[in-house]
This record gives structure tokens, sequence and C-alpha cells, in this order.
């Protein structure tokens, strides 16, 4: 008896105490689980360990580990690749079906690569896919002689545009991320670009997001493993190699809020992987939802220098030493029987208008298979679409971004309205475009200068206003405008489109606008147009 009184005591205990535990006990979500973790626990401790995590539509930081430690960016060197080939393909030096030929040193290249033979040809399109998915060294390397001459020329410039974009600290060698001791960048430098390139070419940013590419019977998968993974993820790139570690520049955008993100010196790459989703998960939800209101990321010339520095490896692995010369690029085109790509003779722009990405005096290897470029056909800088006038500040400005495009397998080769992004991004400078020596005697080039006729003041507007883009011809402006209004419906019902001219650069431009709004119909007429894939910007007059 008095052991079953026993019994029944501690089973009444127990009972109390699970009932009292019960009642206290309350479900913890996974994010919260990853919350109260060390969101860097995985390889924190390692030397040359950095990430950063960046609101894009605020432009605050909300993590940071090292992010102006110098770090060797191994593959993610691509993204700043394809962002000068989508300047070339914008500008018109070559086409998505441009042939791109693979010299004997390009082919040479360490892997990962696409195993092109020397003298072999592949299109822009496919080209910029291989670098996305495979991470090809060999096209990369292709893409580099045949844009500048050879891979110091076209380093040379990746440095300069790297200035432009607000990059400080980032030294360029060459176009893949191979080793070399002197090209380096910062965890703070890749978020810049990761958000720039976006900004500057949403037309062609959502190659990022290609999963599977298929070339001469192969099909070759992204390495970012994140695609498809986690929600929101759309990009960007992948990278290692023995010094840097594995490295991870990501684009995330879900629910409204927007982020970009890079982890760098991961130990493996499940372990970067595992990182980069404990940062989305504990800092996406502390993003603004809503417009934008960070300025875009823009080119503007800066005359930085250009210093090298040697940044902390993962261990002390011996780096190769840089590529040797590679011989005139003129010798190179004789032995593949290449002919050069005919470019038009440029007119010169203002000192004030040009970048930091000039490109060289050569003759080009690019070569057209289908349809050869006539210089006739090339655009000039007089149409060269532009975006607000530069008297508009970015802190009047309230952005709402339309929505980028979602691109799998191509992107569409017919020339389309100039978004704003692109028109912002174009604000800076227009670039000319150098002919190539011909065989007898080097072409002279003339600047040319013509009087321009005094604008009249534009009639003020006050309150809000809501942008579309620039463009050189009003014609174009109120094309731009009447696209709008189809698209944007009953919210600019009211509103009163008009075209206001403005100068720069000694040229005529003329914005496309829309008057007679108040704050909360301006953004709501924005928002409509965002949904059409019409992007503009709201301005208080």
């Amino acid at each position: 008896m008095a052991g079953l009184a026993a019994t029944t005591l501690f089973a009444t205990v127990d009972g109390a105490e699970a009932a009292r535990k019960k009642r206290h006990f309350k479900p913890v979500s996974l994010t919260q689980r990853i919350n109260r973790a060390a969101p860097t626990s995985a390889f924190a401790g390692a030397p040359n360990y950095s990430a950063l995590v960046v609101d894009a539509k605020t432009g605050l930081t909300l993590y940071e580990r090292n992010p102006d430690d110098l770090r060797f960016p191994a593959s993610v060197t691509k993204v700043m690749t394809l962002y000068l080939v989508f300047e070339d393909l914008e500008r018109g030096r070559i086409r998505l079906d441009s042939r791109i030929v693979m010299s004997a040193h390009c082919a040479a290249e360490a892997p990962s690569k696409l195993g092109l033979r020397p003298g072999g040809t592949i299109d822009v399109e496919d080209g910029i896919k291989a670098l996305v998915t495979k991470s090809a060294n060999d096209v990369a390397c292709a893409f580099a002689e045949n844009l500048e001459g050879s891979v110091p020329n076209f380093g040379e410039r990746m440095t300069r545009k790297a200035r432009a974009i607000g990059m400080t600290r980032s030294v360029f060698r060459n176009a893949s991320g191979l080793p070399n001791p002197n090209h380096v960048t910062t965890a703070r430098d890749l978020v810049t670009l990761g958000r720039a390139i976006q900004d500057r070419f949403p037309r062609y940013y959502g190659y990022f997001g290609t999963r599977v590419f298929t070339f001469a019977g192969r099909s070759m998968p992204n390495h970012n493993k994140l695609l498809g993974r986690v929600e929101g993820v759309d990009g960007i790139k992948t990278g290692y190699t023995n010094a840097s570690g594995f490295n991870l520049l990501t684009s995330v955008k879900s629910q409204g809020r927007s982020i970009v993100a890079v982890v760098m010196g991961g130990r493996t790459g499940p372990s970067r992987d595992a990182n980069m989703r404990e940062l989305i998960a504990m800092n996406l939800p502390k993003a603004q939802p809503g417009s934008r209101t960070a300025p875009l990321v823009a080119d503007a010339q800066v005359d930085a220098p250009i210093r090298a520095a040697k940044p902390a490896v993962m261990a002390s692995v011996p780096t190769p030493p840089a590529a040797p010369p590679l011989p005139e690029r003129e010798e190179r085109i004789a032995s593949l029987g290449v002919p050069p790509l005919p470019i038009p003779a440029p007119v010169m722009a203002p000192p004030q208008a040009s970048s930091g990405a000039t490109p060289k005096a050569l003759p080009r290897i690019v070569s057209t298979a289908e349809r050869p470029v006539i210089a006739a056909s090339l655009p000039t800088q007089a149409s060269a679409p532009l975006a607000a006038s530069p008297s508009t500040t970015p802190g009047s400005m309230r952005w709402v971004v339309g929505r980028q495009p979602t691109v799998t397998g191509s992107v569409t080769r017919e020339a389309t309205v100039e978004t704003v992004e692109d028109q912002q991004a174009e604000l800076a400078t227009v670039e000319p475009t150098e002919a190539p020596p011909a065989a007898a005697a080097r072409p002279t080039r003339v600047a040319v200068s013509a009087p321009v006729a005094p604008i009249a003041s534009p009639v003020a507007r006050k309150g809000w206003l809501i942008q579309i883009g620039a463009t050189a011809a009003e014609s174009g402006a109120e094309a731009l405008l009447s696209n709008a209004k189809a698209k944007g419906g009953s919210a600019l019902r009211s509103a009163e489109p008009f075209t206001e001219p403005f100068t720069k650069g000694g040229s005529t431009y003329y914005r496309a606008r829309f008057a007679g709004l108040d704050e909360k119909s301006a953004d709501a007429a924005c928002k409509a147009l965002k949904r059409s894939s019409v992007s503009c910007f709201a301005i208080k007059n």
C-alpha cells in the first residue's frame, strides 16, 4: 500500500511538472532559432572571412563583418566582366549574336572552362550564360581579348569602371578571377557591384537567374545552389580559389523587400551556402518594404589611383605568377583568319562627358556569323537616352523600380524602350568608340562641335511629378508618355503629360513627365506602372 501511494505521488508530481512545462512552452520558428544562433558560426573565425548585407532599397547596412578588408574575389570577378559586356551590348559595339573568337591563350586557361578549341567561336549570348552557370574561364578570357585586345587592357578597364561605380579598393588583373596576387576586392565593393549591375542593366540582369545552360549537347547547371532553393534568390555569382576560399554574392527579392549580400572566405561550399541562408533569414525581415529611397548606383568619372595591396589568404598557398604577355593582337587576327569588326569613326565627346572606361584604339576580333554589323547601323552619342537632370538631387526622389525581367533561356534581341534605370546610369557619360587603324594609315579623328540653340525656360509645375525617362528627341519623349499613359490606366487619367527640354554637354534632351499629382497619387501611379513593367520615379517640384 505504501509503495502504491509512493507511486501515485511520483506520478502526480511528474504529471504536474509536465503540465507546468507544457503551459510555459512556446513553439519556436525556424527563423527564431536561426536568429538565436551565431550568424557566422560555420567559419567566422577564418582569417579571410568577410560578410556584408545591404538593404538595396535604402542602402543601409544590415550586417557586416570585415567589409573593407582586402580579399580575393575568385570567380565573382565575372560579374564585373559581364558588367562591361552588358555595357558594350547597350552601346552597340556587340550584339547577342556577335561571335567571340577563342585564342590559343584563352583555350589554355585553367578550369572551370567550356573547352572551345583555338579558333573556335561562341556567340555573345551563349558566352554570357557560360560565365553565369559554368563560370567558364576560357570564355571570360575570350571576352577580354575580343573587347579590349588583351587581358591586361580589359583588367585596366575593369578597374576604371570599378572606381566609376564606387568600388574604391578593387583592382582587377584578369576577367576570370584566376589567382593573381594583385587582383583584389572587398565585401563592400562586391555588394556595390551587385547593386550597380541590377540598377544599370535590368534588361540583362535576368541572365544571372539561368539555372541550366545547354551547349554542344551538354547541360551545365548553375554553381549557385541557392537558386530555386531559397525563396527570392535571383542570382548572382559564386567563386572559389585555394587562396580566396568559397565566396558567394547573392541578391534576394521577397515580399517587397530586396537585399544584396556577400560571404567571402568559406571553408567549404555547403558551409558558405548555409551561412548565406542564415544571413538572408536574419536580415531580409529587417529590410524596408515598399518604394525605393536610395538613389541608383550610377557611373561617374573618377580618376582614383589604381593601387594593389595583399589581402589575407586562407592558407599559405603559393600564388601562380601573372600570365606572360600576349602576342600582338594583329598577329592573332592574321593567324585565325578572322576579319575585324568594322566600326565607324567616332565623334569625340567633350572632356567632361568621358568616363573612366575608354576603349583602346585596337581592331576588334568580334565578328558576326549571320548578320554583319554595318557601320551606319551603329548608334551614335546623340541617340543615347538620358535620365533626369543632374539638378534633381537623390534626396528629393522616391524611386519605384519596375519589375525586373526573368531570363532562363534568352533575352529579347529587339530594341525596346529604355527603362529609367538604363537612362539614369547614362547620366554621367556616353563614351566614344574608337575606330580600328587602317592598313595604310591611321584615320584622323576630328572633334565636331555645333552651336546649340538656347532652350526656352519650361513652364514651372508645382507639386508632385513623375518622370518616365528622357531622350534626345522630343518625339521619343512623347512616345514614352504615350506608352506610360496606356499602361497606367486610371492612375494617370487626370495627370498632365508634358515634355521638358534641358541641356547637357552641349546637347538638348527632353524629359517625359506627368504633372498634376499629389504625393499619394504620384506613388500610386508609379506602382501601377511598375505592375506593367514600366519604371518611373516621383519628384516633389
